[in-house]
Formats: structure tokens, sequence, C-alpha cells
């Protein structure tokens, strides 16, 4: 796991090599190893890499790494989890191998020089982002997996072009002066993440996953402030998808696997050998427990594969409904593992509130990367390497919403617009507090955290709501507020993946339609964002065996029926699971990593909220309707309504704006 950076420009060989340093400390923290720089004045093409050393701890894993032919200069990061098959393949050529080392970076080269970019990356197992120079043609590829599991910004300053692994190496360039789109800050308070292709700076954009960007001598000093899509193509510039997910899924959608028990046998062998595969290191490993479901699978599988004890990590909550560390403990018990938890107080929260605009560098208002970055931290305290079960939801069918939202839809189909209005509007006026009384009155499995604010969010679109997937849309956009909190942005002409229905056309279910959205959405936005930056704040590599390209391709050969069965998600998980977990230690409600943010920022971090959401404070920078913003902060500290999420978000701006302006 590492940090890359890049310039490419007209520009002298000094200022090249005085840029591309200082970009690549920025990302120190990502790669405190080892580093590398590589410059080339004549084509003004600069490279700079931070290595965390995983595999092959040598000098020959140095980084940046020119090809035995001497046409690719490359960076890399990320892993190849196939990398000894590759080798094997790479070996019975025709072209005679002599390899340095045992690093996937090296394999990874010689790749390029025998088989060219496009056919090494189809054969390609693991997560990475990349960058090619290619000697010959002149040309700058940057390159990005298949699920976005590594970060990959890129884009324009100065008439220059830039790229790296975080938008700080980016903003460290000399003469940074792009300024914060007012229309991708309506986007992320709607999200409450900044959606690819979007970056909070204009003309600066994330890389789409499974995506490569040519670049050359004619492309380089064109600020093209328009990328809206995966697909782009101009003179000198161009991006296009070398894998795309929602093709992957129409495909195997139509080759379903019929047999239940086959499916059970084919999804526990899949899975085994995609967790083999990511167990390989050379340094200590270990997993993330929450003792939930995809987690609990994950280690029981490591323990399977193992001679000895896993070591696992969890972080509990003192507020009981957010608390699963009690289970995790138990079936950390029952598998055996070395297990190691953190119970996080609000005090802990606050202390790492200071470092949350520096780890996440662009706005971020997923609660949750608070406990992530505490468990990262914990976890690298005894290992350098863990193992997570995300990506488990959006592949088998685990959030509520794929319940939930069919079976609201079915029930409220058949009323008229105006009656679905005034049914909306006499929801809102029940007390969210009241609402999230109700999950406790029901059984485990109907059980939903944090519904008050759920049904807020839908009660708000009723009247707009034409068909599931508008339903769909209402349960993942926080817009239940009106668009105008954002001051002088013109949104519409903003338009992200949820906007493109052409990605779930011939997807029939609207479970899968879902599904698919939140992975390409969701959770390479939002889950493995907060995930990367987190752990590699901290210098964990975290690996994910859900979404090995054999499990995702798997993934959507199942049948709807073997993922949802009887208002309950990852029924095939679950079966697989049950072999070596009671199922007594599973069946419970789904909590999350959520934290109670609404009520510390009324209790202990009251001060620290009111002096970023003071009113002139907010007048005064522009950005924001003050008046709302101090409704909201008004409402929410009486009590009249909840508006953790939507003050969150703001609070995250405003601190990362304290940090970043």
């Amino acid at each position: 796991m590492c940090g890359i950076a890049g310039i490419f420009g007209p520009l002298r060989k000094e200022d090249l090599e005085y840029s591309i340093s200082k970009m690549s400390k920025t990302l120190l923290h990502r790669g405190p190893d080892d580093s590398g720089v590589w410059v080339d004045e004549e084509n003004g093409i600069a490279l700079g890499h931070q290595r965390l050393s995983i595999l092959d701890l040598s000098s020959a894993g140095h980084q940046p790494m020119a090809s035995p032919c001497g046409d690719f200069v490359v960076i890399f990061n990320g892993e190849l989890y196939n990398n000894l098959q590759l080798r094997k393949k790479l070996n019975n050529s025709k072209y005679k191998q002599s390899w340095k080392g045992h690093s996937d970076t090296e394999t990874l080269v010689s790749a390029f020089s025998q088989w060219g970019i496009n056919k090494t990356l189809d054969q390609l197992i693991g997560m990475f982002a990349i960058a090619v120079w290619d000697v010959k043609t002149k040309e700058l590829c940057i390159i990005r997996d298949r699920l976005g599991e590594k970060p990959l910004y890129y884009g324009w300053s100065n008439d220059v072009f830039l790229f790296g692994s975080e938008l700080k190496a980016l903003r460290s360039y000399k003469g940074f002066n792009n300024a914060i789109s007012r229309n991708v800050l309506s986007l992320y308070m709607k999200y409450m993440y900044v959606p690819s292709p979007y970056s909070i700076f204009e003309n600066i954009y994330k890389l789409d996953p499974g995506s490569i960007l040519r670049i050359d001598c004619n492309g380089r000093t064109k600020s093209l402030d328009k990328i809206t899509s995966s697909v782009f193509n101009c003179k000198g510039f161009s991006i296009k998808p070398w894998y795309s997910l929602s093709d992957v899924a129409k495909k195997n959608q139509s080759d379903p696997i019929r047999n239940e028990h086959e499916a059970i046998g084919l999804f526990e062998k899949t899975l085994l050998d995609s967790i083999k595969s990511q167990m390989i290191s050379d340094v200590p490993l270990g997993a993330f427990l929450s003792g939930g479901i995809d987690s609990s699978i994950i280690v029981a599988l490591m323990s399977k594969i193992s001679k000895g004890p896993i070591k696992t990590f969890t972080i509990g909550f003192e507020e009981s409904a957010f608390n699963e560390a009690v289970y995790a403990k138990e079936v950390a018990k029952h598998l055996g593992t070395e297990h190691y938890e953190l119970y996080v107080k609000a005090s802990d929260a606050f202390g790492v509130i200071e470092s949350l605009p520096t780890l996440y560098d662009e706005p971020f208002a997923d609660s949750s990367q608070i406990p992530t970055y505490l468990l990262s931290k914990l976890a690298r305290q005894h290992v350098k390497v863990a193992l997570s079960g995300d990506a488990g939801d959006e592949l088998f069918g685990g959030y509520n919403r794929y319940i939930w939202g069919p079976s609201i839809w079915n029930r409220l189909k058949w009323l008229p617009p105006n009656v679905r209005q005034i049914f909306g509007s006499t929801l809102q006026k029940i007390p969210a507090f009241a609402l999230n009384i109700v999950p406790h009155l029901l059984p485990n499995k109907y059980r939903v955290t944090s519904i008050g604010d759920k049904v807020y969010r839908v009660a708000h679109r009723l009247k707009n709501i034409n068909d599931i997937d508008e339903m769909y849309y209402s349960l993942v956009v926080d817009n239940y507020n009106g668009e105008n909190i954002v001051n002088n942005s013109n949104n519409p002409i903003l338009k992200t993946k949820l906007d493109d229905l052409t990605v779930i056309s011939g997807i029939n279910e609207a479970e899968h339609r879902m599904m698919l959205l939140d992975a390409l959405t969701y959770l390479p936005d939002d889950i493995l964002t907060k995930v990367d930056r987190a752990s590699m704040g901290v210098g964990l590599e975290v690996r994910v065996p859900f979404l090995d390209r054999r499990v995702v391709e798997l993934a959507w050969r199942v049948p709807l029926s073997m993922k949802i069965k009887n208002s309950q998600g990852k029924w095939l998980v679950r079966q697989v699971l049950y072999k070596y977990v009671p199922k007594r230690l599973i069946e419970r409600p789904k909590a999350g990593f959520a934290m109670p943010v609404g009520q510390w920022i009324r209790g202990p971090m009251r001060e620290w909220a009111n002096a970023l959401l003071n009113d002139s404070r907010i007048q005064h920078e522009g950005y924001f309707n003050h008046i709302m913003v101090s409704s909201m902060w008004r409402e929410h500290l009486n009590g009249s309504h909840d508006w953790s999420s939507r003050l969150w978000a703001i609070l995250m701006f405003q601190s990362w704006l304290d940090n970043n302006a």
C-alpha cells in the first residue's frame, strides 16, 4: 500500500524535482517505509512514490520502477493478490525473466512489458491505482481498480496536469488556487460525501473505478471543467472504462445459478480462495471484527486457513444502541481469535475530530469515519495488514433499504399523489424520537436503526415518488429540507451516476438495481473512501475479500431469491457462516457503525459545534444559508427535530474549511 503522485507540464527540471518531492511528502503517512522520484525534463513528466512495504521488504520493490524493456515507468499503489500466478504465466512465456525480488510491482511492470497495458489489466486480481509513463508514445496513463478500493485524483492547476492518491498532494503544488465548487458542495450536502467524478475543488476530479485516463502533451495544459462521466474524449486526453460493473451485472444475471446447494458451495469456495490470496503477506496480519455477518464470515474462513489464532479488532460504544462489541467478543471467543477491543467515549471522538480534515482532505460526513479511524489505530498497534468485511451488503442484499424500500412502495403505490402528499405531511409531524421507538416493538428481523430519520426522508419526498427507483433515491439522498442551503449553487448542472438510468437498464428486480447503484456510488465514494483514509492515516493496509473480482462476478450470478429471503438479507452468506458460527450469535438487528453525533453535539461537543455554526461566521463565509443553518441548530438543541446528519455535514465542511482555507 502506498501513495502516488505526478506532474505533467512544461516545467523546468528544478521545478519538477521540487514539486514532485513536495507532493510525495504529503503522502508520507500512506508509505513511510521508502520513497522515490523520477523526472524526465524533456517531456515535463515527474512521478513520486511513498511506499508501505507489505510484500518484498527489500530495495527490489523500490518505486518508481522501469519495465525490463525500458518502455514503461510505473508507480503503483495497491496489492496484486494473483501475483504468484501472474509470475508463473510470465515465466512460461517466450521472454526470459530475470527477477530481482518478489514484489508485485516488479510483476506488474514485467506484465506491461510483455502483454501491454490493456491485456495486463484484464488479468489483475487486486486493488490498485497505477500511473504508467509510456516512454515511446510519450503518453501518461493513470488507472483505477475495478471497484474503487484505491483512490486517485487528477486535474489541472496553473495549466499543469496533476494527479495523486489524495487531494493534499495536488494542493501542495505551488500556486494551487483552485476554487471551492459550490455546485459540488451542494452535491456533498445531498450525499454526505463528494460523489465521483467530482472533487470539492473546481478542475479537480476523481477517476471513476474501472477507468483508464490517457493524456499526452496536447492535453496536459487543458483545464477541462466539465468532466461529468466515466467516458470523455478530446485531443490529447481521454477517459474510458476498462471494466464495467454494470455490464458484468447484466451479463451474469443472464446466467443465474439455479440450485441453492450449488450456490452455497460456489460461494464458500470462491470467498475462501479470495481470503487465501489476501492473507499472503510478509508482515503481521489480522482482521476487523464487528460481530456482524460479513466480518464474522471473513474471520471464520481466515481461522479455517490459518495455523494459529487470527488477531481481531473491534470498537465498542458506551451507548448501547450503537454497541456491537459484545457480539464481536462472543464471535471471537467461539472462533478462538486473539481479540482486541476499544470502547469509544465522546471524549475519544472529540480527540479524533481535529485530525479528520487532514485525514479526509475534502469534506466527508459519514460519522462512522471516527470509529473506523480508531479501529485502524487499534489494529496498527498489532498488525500492518487487516482484512475487512466491507461490500457484503452491496453484493448480497444486506442493507435494510433493499427490504423496506420495495415493501413501503408496494403499499403506497396505489395511493393517488395527493393522498401520498397528505400522508407524508402527517408522518413529518411525528417526532423522530417517537418513530425511533417503533423498531423495539418489532421482531428482530424487522428492526431498523434510526428509523425516524429514514421516515422523515421518505415523508418529505412522497409527493414526488412515482416508482420504486425514486423511492430508492429518496432513501440515499438527503433532500428533505430543500435545495437552497448552499448559496449561489446551480446543482442541476452536475449529474451523478444516480442520474444515469442506463447503468441499471436491463436489471429487472428493484432490489438488484438498488444493489448495483450502491456498488457504483455509495461503496466507492463513502465506504471505501472512509476505510482508505482512516487506515492509511495510521499506515495500515486494509484488504476487502468480498471485492475480489471472482466474488463480485459470482454475486451477480446469484438470484435475488438466494440473497433476500423471508424479509432477511444475505441469505447465501448466512448459510455458509452458520457452518462456522452458531446462528444465535449472529441473529440481531443490523446496527452499522454510525456514531451518536446528534447526542454528542447537544452535549459534550456543543461548544465546538457552536463555534463552527456561529451565525455571523456562517453569514460572513457565505457558503451556507445562515438562516437555515441557525434554524436547524436551534431545533436540534431544543429537541423539536433531529438534524444530526445535516448538521454533521455542515460541521465537517466548516472544520475542513478551517484547515484548508
